[in-house]
């Protein structure tokens, strides 16, 4: 795996595994027993999405384990008016004239829908280092490329809304 992470992905994804393991666990394990106790269990369908609760649970904990265990650790040594971590980046591609804003993250935050690009995806890793007016080559295959202009570069930090992601 080796998925590059941020000491904050890791300490959010420790958080979530804490919670999980307190709060989490101990809910869904009533949610079991109380499912249990209503009788036949081959017809009872509470017992079933209970235990399927309870199994995901510990399938998220084992994941967020896996990936703090072998993850390899990152800093952003960008300086303030280059691309890098949790910044957001406007650009104008050059096909189009159309601008779209990107922030860059790590694979554990990444959503394409809300703008959250991974510093390992091809366009991520491409931004990574620049600035505002550099002209970047996107290649997408070989066969397949397409020039930006990087428009605006601006340190947002992260929010609520760039939390670790649910798989």
């Amino acid at each position: 795996m080796n998925n590059e992470l941020t000491r904050k992905d890791i300490e959010d994804m420790e958080a979530e595994i804490e919670h999980r393991k307190v709060v989490v666990r101990k809910e869904l394990l009533e949610h079991v027993k109380e499912a249990r106790a209503q009788g036949d269990l081959s017809e009872n369908f509470e017992y079933y999405a209970a235990k399927k609760a309870k199994n995901q649970n510990e399938s998220r904990i084992r994941f967020l384990e896996r990936m703090i265990k072998t993850a390899k650790v990152i800093d952003d040594n960008t300086t303030e008016d280059q691309v890098g971590m949790n910044k957001s980046v406007t650009v104008r591609i050059e096909e189009d004239g159309s601008e779209e804003t990107y922030k860059i993250v790590t694979t554990m935050r990444q959503n394409s829908l809300k703008g959250l690009i991974s510093i390992e995806s091809p366009l991520g890793k491409q931004l990574l280092g620049h600035k505002v007016g550099d002209r970047v080559n996107i290649k997408v295959s070989d066969n397949y490329s397409y020039e930006i202009t990087i428009t605006k570069i601006e340190n947002t930090g992260l929010t609520e809304e760039d939390r670790i992601r649910d798989f």
